[in-house]
């Protein structure tokens, strides 16, 4: 989030797209609710589904699932033709003056610069014109043609209200009263914020999806204030927390950029990630990426990462040429060439796409190790279960080792939440049985292999495992606290301010990511975590909630990234002048010396007026409608077509119905589907009475939600003649579930295209390993496609195409 979760209240308009947070977000959705009783707020939902969040939205309307890009296109398209936009904002705090490169153009479906060998781009020419002093040029009156402003009015041109309809199956009617609502907040003192999740990630254009709404944002003036933002809707309580500490294939923590193979000493690496700074007077923090690398490499390698040996660069995993994600592993490991795999809390035959495709590729393995506190699918993927999981046991070799974690009430640690607070939390239970944490189960596995390596030799090096920083009073059991404090950073020697005054002491504990250096002389793992555990002590712990501001910025209450800052951008929500525009949600105020107020300001200490612009991580200062080389699949956004889609066209541009440049694998497109033989639309969601394959493992949820169901519509049943509670088989070119059938009003069918649309909802739960009894049911992922994002190459779970039939009463 951009925001957080209780700054929701101050908003004027709530627009849920792509997630369902009274559903899967209930306690969270209290500040959506609260918004609409204290500040007269408008909720508006927009989902193929009637769900429970629409239930208490003052505006409801349904979209084809896959379709979101064409449906915000054109809702761009309204406040450019209709004058609904911040100017100030838009002309100072945007690049919607910036001129493009002469070179680029966007022709039937595709952005310049695309390689149909190769299914990529060269970026090249995603770029700025440049004077002779190589800074971008501007027309402030956006009057010339190559503008970004310009260009995205020519680019969203073709979304038309019919054009709209044609493609989402929204009435035209129902997509003008969205558009009149969120049009009201462009005026400077309205905000409007977006509430979203897995369903607008988990589509081959997911990262656009988020970008189109992103751009709504800037247009209208809501990022960096209260009310606004972009804000997404994390799915487990650290899943926040999983991505900020790295665990990406090709990430470390803190977003930083993992070594390639290309990536021949530390200097080239940090030379190839780092952002040049592109308009004078801009802060571009990130420029400070070579002090944020070299303390993350102290933290990891200690006194073996020295200037001489690159800080320990050189003992990072590279990444492959092509890159690794998740698709690319489970086809090395069904091509048979993986030996092992460690999964650590993740249950990947139920959560990752094609579920018969990773029972496959688990069963090319010489053994599997799984991390959990309970029984899982994956740890029992090897048993038949009938139906359910019929495999041959005697064929698979695969060897299964499992050891027991603790769950998180068995220890002590911080869990960071979609607002990115990190809130300490203390152990309120002993662990059973042999159950360890899995920074105890790590730390002896290194010990034994180590121990084991020195004893008998091995293939693989042994010295990056060895000159990892261990530092634990216990090595074997490191603390949550020690952890900690790693995250945060130390002061190696003393660091000093550019006057050669010390600022931190050696061996003190760092306040800041700005007393980082880059010359080995601190640590720190995370930057963005810096602050979380100070000289003053443990800030996660913090539990003061008292709010002067009455917007919801307790400053006093745990510890926010970056720096304990509440709403990000937050100098954004002020003109030029450091007059707010809107007085009553103040964040930030000059003093004279910063910008600190009721928020800690994210900015320097730079005065009213002076040339530095908000957004501070951008190279050019500004945000960004037009976003150069940083996307794989375009500088602005455009509708294709899921993998699977159910019109077989593309009304926009029919020789380029799909992502040109969405992640598929060979293997995969024979498993692709068309609509002749599987004509509706299957999506996937959550429900509040279970958590994603835990809760079969706990009698009250079990009682609560008993039996897999899917929704259909009432057109849908009475076309395949359903009737509510008949068992239905699902199926689709991967695999089939069956389940009950719930025949419903919420999900109507609509037009596409001129072809009638009928979508089957199918809940996530479910499978055949519980403690419970619980009755076994199929994993909607055997239904779902293995095809991803081309930025983030998450799957596209969220569209895919079934068919359905009754198979018994």
């Amino acid at each position: 989030m951009t925001n957080h979760w209780v700054d929701i209240k101050n908003s004027d308009l709530v627009i849920v797209m792509g997630g369902n947070a009274a559903e899967a977000h209930p306690v969270g959705f209290r500040w959506a609710i609260e918004a609409k009783k204290q500040n007269g707020a408008k909720l508006m939902v927009v989902d193929p589904r009637f769900n429970r969040t629409a239930a208490v939205a003052d505006i409801y309307m349904p979209l084809r699932s896959g379709t979101d890009i064409a449906f915000l296109s054109g809702v761009i398209r309204y406040l450019l033709k209709n004058d609904k936009i911040q100017h100030e904002y838009v002309k100072h705090y945007t690049n919607a003056t910036f001129l493009v490169n002469e070179n680029f153009k966007f022709e039937d479906g595709l952005f310049s610069g695309y390689d149909e060998t190769t299914r990529k781009y060269d970026r090249t020419s995603w770029s700025y014109q440049f004077d002779e002093e190589g800074q971008p040029k501007r027309d402030m009156a956006m009057q010339d043609p190559r503008c970004v402003i310009n260009l995205l009015r020519e680019h969203v041109e073709r979304y038309t209200p019919e054009m709209v309809e044609r493609i989402t199956g929204t009435p035209q009617k129902d997509f003008q009263i969205f558009c009149e609502e969120i049009a009201k907040t462009s005026a400077p003192d309205k905000a409007a914020t977006f509430m979203y999740a897995l369903g607008w990630t988990q589509h081959t254009v997911g990262s656009q999806n988020i970008r189109t709404m992103a751009m709504i944002q800037l247009l209208l003036g809501n990022i960096g204030v209260s009310g606004g933002g972009v804000n997404a809707l994390r799915g487990h309580s650290n899943v926040q927390g999983i991505t900020d500490l790295g665990l990406f294939p090709n990430r470390l923590p803190a977003y930083l950029p993992l070594p390639t193979e290309a990536d021949t000493s530390l200097q080239a690496l940090l030379d190839r990630i780092t952002p040049k700074t592109m308009m004078k007077d801009q802060v571009n923090y990130w420029k400070n990426t070579p002090n944020f690398y070299v303390s993350m490499l102290k933290t990891f390698y200690g006194d073996k990462a020295t200037a001489e040996n690159d800080f320990g660069m050189h003992y990072l995993p590279k990444l492959p040429k092509g890159g690794m994600d998740q698709l690319r592993y489970i086809e090395e490991m069904y091509q048979g060439k993986v030996n092992g795999f460690f999964c650590q809390g993740m249950n990947p035959i139920a959560s990752y796409p094609n579920s018969q495709k990773i029972i496959k590729a688990l069963s090319n393995l010489k053994y599997l190790v799984i991390f959990d506190p309970l029984v899982t699918d994956t740890s029992e993927f090897w048993k038949n279960h009938g139906e359910f999981n019929d495999v041959k046991t005697e064929e698979i070799q695969t060897e299964v080792f499992r050891l027991p974690t603790t769950c998180f009430v068995e220890e002590d640690g911080s869990i960071a939440n979609s607002g990115r607070w990190l809130q300490w939390h203390w152990k309120g239970a002993e662990p059973p049985g042999e159950a360890k944490t899995d920074g105890e189960i790590l730390s002896e596995l290194r010990a034994e292999l180590i121990h084991l390596y020195k004893k008998e030799g091995g293939k693989a090096p042994l010295e990056p495992l060895e000159a990892m920083g261990w530092n634990y009073a216990n090595p074997l059991e490191p603390k949550a606290e020690e952890v900690a404090k790693e995250v945060n950073g130390y002061a190696l020697e003393d660091v000093k301010d550019a006057n050669g005054n010390v600022i931190v002491k050696k061996g003190e504990l760092l306040s800041s990511f700005a007393q980082m250096r880059a010359d080995g002389s601190t640590s720190g793992s995370c930057w963005i975590y810096t602050g979380q555990w100070t000289p003053k002590g443990n800030q996660m712990a913090n539990r003061d909630n008292s709010d002067p501001s009455n917007l919801g910025n307790t400053l006093g209450w745990a510890f926010a990234w970056p720096l304990n800052r509440r709403v990000l951008y937050n100098r954004a929500s002020a003109d030029l002048a450091g007059n707010p525009f809107n007085p009553k949600r103040q964040l930030i105020k000059w003093n004279g010396k910063n910008w600190n107020y009721v928020d800690v300001a994210d900015f320097g200490t730079a005065p009213p007026n002076s040339p530095v612009m908000p957004f501070i991580m951008q190279p050019e200062g500004v945000g960004g409608l037009f976003v150069r080389e940083r996307m794989a699949d375009g500088p602005f956004p455009e509708h294709y077509e899921p993998m699977e889609t159910p019109i077989g066209t593309n009304p926009l541009h029919p020789n380029v119905v799909q992502s040109p440049v969405a992640r598929i694998l060979p293997s995969d497109k024979e498993d692709l589907g068309t609509s002749d033989e599987f004509p509706y639309v299957g999506t996937t969601y959550r429900l509040t009475e279970h958590f994603h394959y835990w809760t079969k493992n706990v009698l009250l949820n079990v009682i609560a939600q008993p039996e897999q169901f899917v929704e259909i519509g009432e057109a849908l049943a009475a076309e395949k003649g359903i009737k509510h509670g008949d068992v239905v088989k699902v199926s689709s070119k991967r695999g089939y579930i069956k389940a009950v059938a719930v025949v419903t009003k919420r999900i109507r069918s609509l037009v596409s295209d001129g072809k009638p649309i009928h979508t089957v909802g199918i809940p996530i739960h479910w499978g055949f390993a519980a403690t419970t009894g619980a009755k076994k049911g199929f994993f909607a992922n055997n239904l779902t496609v293995r095809t991803g994002d081309a930025n983030t190459q998450t799957p596209e779970s969220k569209c895919m195409l079934v068919n359905i039939e009754k198979v018994g009463a």
